[in-house]
């Protein structure tokens, strides 16, 4: 029997860091696997996740929700066939709504081989203020649907954050457990909680503009470089993957990545010094350096409008070394 929790939350809040800091309290004597999903077509987690010691299956392009849940349950199926795992942490993308996940964990198809634990929603309090974002179906109903809350971030709250979140669980009548954490840094004895918000949420209403994929974007024979664009609930996605021999200017690239005017960017890339990871949302930039580079480069950016992709491709093609 294969334990189960989801980790949702909305853009930003944090569940990739939150995942690492779970899987680096794994057992030893149990095998955990992820299922992941990105909105862009890259597979940005993948790399990011790769050194944690879980089985790693990704599901890039879109939302795994989507297309009656094909490429969820056929990621689910094979995890579950090659790995049978102990643990099972799903991680749906950001603008991923969770009913249908959610739904299909509890069929009865998957009663003999799964068991639900508490599901979990990342919640950056700063985004409360932020009309789109609260306004969004989906921020909505992971909230509603998790057992316990992750108020994530707390080293970057104001005081009118902490008054946001308080008169949010004012208002929240199910009574749940919200912890505060700093940089997804959460004990993983949580994992273990029942499942007890049983709330019945109504059917997603959006869509995306690609179908959804079961393999991260690749590059095609003798090709250094290659994009790919996706598009769904008023959000645009641009990501680029370059060969292993592409090595990028350090100190260019944090510009780069620091002044785009996008609100999402996400990547792992080689540099002189080995491996670099950024990650921005909005002002928030986190970098972190290792000495082993990934297999390739990769990076993604999200935003609330279409963006002059082209000129940013030119811009990041120049600091090529």
């Amino acid at each position: 029997m294969t334990r189960v929790n989801l980790v949702t939350g909305f853009l930003g809040s944090g569940k990739t860091t939150t995942l690492l800091h779970l899987l680096s309290q794994k057992p030893d004597s149990e095998k955990w696997a992820v299922l992941v999903n990105e909105f862009g077509e890259v597979g940005i987690d993948g790399a990011l996740l790769a050194e944690s010691g879980a089985v790693l299956k990704e599901i890039p392009g879109g939302c795994m929700c989507c297309v009656n849940g094909l490429p969820m349950q056929v990621g689910l199926n094979m995890l579950l066939k090659q790995t049978a795992p102990d643990r099972l942490l799903i991680e749906p993308t950001g603008l991923g709504h969770p009913k249908q996940i959610l739904d299909m964990l509890g069929a009865d198809v998957y009663r003999p081989w799964l068991a639900l634990d508490a599901t979990f929603c990342l919640l950056d309090p700063r985004q409360l203020s932020d009309r789109r974002v609260v306004e969004n179906e989906n921020f909505r109903d992971q909230l509603a649907v998790a057992d316990i809350i992750i108020a994530n971030k707390e080293d970057r709250w104001s005081e009118a954050d902490r008054l946001a979140l308080a008169a949010w669980q004012a208002q929240d009548d199910s009574r749940r457990d919200v912890v505060n954490v700093s940089y997804g840094n959460i004990d993983a004895q949580l994992l273990t909680r029942p499942r007890k918000n049983h709330r019945v949420l109504p059917d997603a209403k959006h869509h995306h503009a690609h179908d959804a994929g079961l393999a991260a974007l690749a590059l095609t024979p003798h090709a250094r470089w290659r994009r790919a664009l996706n598009e769904g609930q008023g959000y645009f996605a641009c990501g680029w993957v370059f060969d292993a021999d592409t090595v990028f200017d350090t100190v260019g690239l944090l510009e780069w990545v620091r002044l785009a005017p996008v609100t999402r960017v996400k990547g792992v890339l080689r540099i002189r010094e080995g491996l670099v990871s950024v990650n921005r949302q909005g002002d928030d930039f986190h970098i972190e350096t290792r000495p082993a580079p990934p297999p390739d480069s990769r990076v993604e950016m999200i935003n609330e409008s279409l963006a002059n992709w082209n000129e940013l491709q030119a811009s990041l093609l120049k600091l090529r070394l």
